[in-house]
């Protein structure tokens, strides 16, 4: 396909660097810390010579798991140096789950922070390989995770059996520049650079195996669409682990020369400082970032009129939410992108010139060299214009397959080389998508199909309402029934009675909900995305 980037990960980079030396390519203002293009290539070099002098060869795959600490980014790009394949592990991961990826991944390093909400990594990886206490670094041989040979913790302590960050830039001497530019001309483009486990919303966490192009590509576009120049400042409190955190930010960023000012853990108030101090000009967030933003008792104080353009994603967007972040947070060119890990990981996108109504109504319209194609559920049969079925896609962002998984990669990627997302999306003559909901979030109620996004639309313009969540339990009578969950706004009171009375008259009267259960949170994953199967077992449990 023609206008494609056919660059490795290091090699742009390297090319920032040399375009915009002095240019500031990343700040943390918490920790006093900022990097020009040019200091930040030249660290992510010595991180590459280090992680190289490890033994760890190109392909090798090198686990993760830390929240977004200026470290995370020079791996980013330090691997992208030397080849190593970078393996994100999701930050709430307790013992079982970072043991099933570190076995399933096949993971030799794992570079991991001391701990995160109480969560104590140290202890985890301890008790996963005790053998760790009498090793020497570098010669784990462990039983449960045989092999795992690396860990390193990014601590100015010492813990036993395990490198520290220093000991990882230090080994660098150890390795010579030389050698390190012909370990990156040895690199391809189509190779894999990047895994990414999916959030496991259902069944067990796959792989996603991403390349240098897939990404690179992915991250050029989205920033054209947000039209993200080096002038740009982007505040990014979206995980890394995640492509949000790590293509539409990070990447993204890199593209263009623009400057990253990562939030190390997502906070509201700590994202309204940054934005002012910074003078940020684009923000990422899921809807439910946004919300809490807005929703902040400070959030009057901060001055956010630096912004301009950003991305909201991860989940549905409600209208309204999006209308407050235009008119509030100045945000007037804000861009909704809509993809998954599968595609690297976007696939549509509004651009900043969009007539508001399409930028709050739909996820835009295909990226370039991008297809798209609305089918049949469970065919391959394109629809007609404006007619609902299953959103799937081809092209250079499409993964290289699922990792040791070749049957899930199979029922994923047809034989035209087609992605099934699993989404249901109504695609008008202009290309325009609107998402409508999941295959298998969609309620059949009677017979009757209902699309929860549809309900949880109206929900959001109550004006007591802050979030809305629509589920389908199973029903003797109706085969499936309605169960709404609702977050009040803060200061707010409303019970049952009042919801359904402000539904009755506005939407059909089977789409109203049989329940309307309140709550103060919903079970999510640590990229933002509202876990519904969790609600749908709570929902259950609740009516027994």
């Amino acid at each position: 396909m023609s206008g494609l980037l056919r660059e490795t990960v290091g090699e742009l980079l390297a090319k920032r660097a040399e375009q915009f030396p002095q240019h500031e390519a990343l700040i943390y203002p918490d920790r006093n810390l900022r990097y020009t293009y040019s200091e930040f290539d030249r660290l992510c070099r010595r991180a590459a010579r280090g992680l190289m002098a490890l033994g760890i060869e190109k392909g090798e795959n090198l686990a993760v798991w830390a929240t977004n600490v200026p470290e995370w980014v020079t791996l980013q790009f330090a691997t992208g140096k030397m080849g190593a394949v970078l393996v994100t592990v999701n930050t709430n991961y307790r013992a079982s789950e970072l043991e099933y990826l570190l076995k399933q991944s096949e993971s030799k390093t794992i570079i991991l922070i001391e701990d995160y909400r109480g969560n104590s990594y140290i202890d985890t990886i301890y008790e996963l390989c005790p053998e760790l206490h009498e090793c020497e670094p570098g010669k784990l041989s462990s039983k449960r995770l045989p092999l795992l040979k690396n860990v390193i913790v990014l601590s100015d302590k010492r813990y036993r059996g395990t490198y520290s960050w220093s000991d990882v830039l230090e080994q660098a001497d150890q390795v010579t520049e030389e050698l390190l530019d012909a370990r990156t001309e040895e690199l391809s483009a189509d190779e894999v650079i990047n895994m990414q486990y999916t959030s496991g919303t259902t069944g067990f966490p796959k792989g996603v195996m991403l390349t240098h192009s897939n990404l690179i590509n992915n991250a050029f576009n989205i920033a054209g669409c947000m039209q993200l120049t080096k002038e740009d400042r982007l505040c990014i409190p979206v995980p890394f682990f995640h492509c949000f955190g790590c293509v539409i930010g990070t990447l993204a960023c890199v593209s263009v020369g623009a400057t990253m000012v990562p939030v190390q853990e997502f906070d509201p108030e700590a994202v309204l400082a940054t934005v002012e101090k910074e003078r940020c000009t684009a923000l990422h967030g899921v809807p439910t970032m946004f919300i809490a933003e807005l929703n902040h008792r400070n959030f009057s104080d901060y001055d956010l009129s630096t912004l301009r353009t950003g991305v909201m994603a991860g989940s549905n967007c409600p209208v309204e939410v999006m209308k407050a972040v235009i008119d509030k947070m100045h945000m007037e060119e804000i861009t909704i992108c809509y993809g998954q890990t599968e595609s690297s990981p976007v696939i549509t996108q509004t651009r900043t010139d969009d007539p508001i109504k399409l930028r709050v109504e739909t996820v835009g319209r295909a990226l370039p060299n991008v297809e798209v194609k609305i089918v049949e559920p469970g065919t391959s049969n394109e629809l007609p214009p404006n007619t609902q079925g299953e959103l799937c896609t081809r092209g250079y962002h499409v993964m290289k397959g699922y990792y040791n998984n070749e049957e899930a990669t199979r029922e994923a990627i047809d034989n035209d080389g087609w992605l099934h997302t699993g989404d249901l999306a109504v695609m008008d003559e202009n290309g325009y998508v609107r998402v409508t909901g999941r295959l298998k979030d969609m309620i059949i109620r009677g017979g009757e199909n209902i699309y929860p996004r549809e309900i949880e639309e109206f929900l959001y313009t109550h004006p007591k309402i802050l979030d809305a969540q629509v589920i389908g339990v199973p029903d003797e009578k109706y085969g499936e029934e309605i169960v709404a969950w609702v977050i009040l706004k803060e200061g707010e009171e409303a019970d049952e009675r009042e919801i359904r009375e402000f539904c009755k008259g506005k939407i059909s009267r089977h789409k109203i909900p049989r329940q309307i259960l309140f709550t103060k949170q919903y079970p999510m994953t640590a990229s933002g995305k509202i876990q519904k199967f969790k609600l749908r077992e709570q929902t259950v449990g609740a009516l027994k």
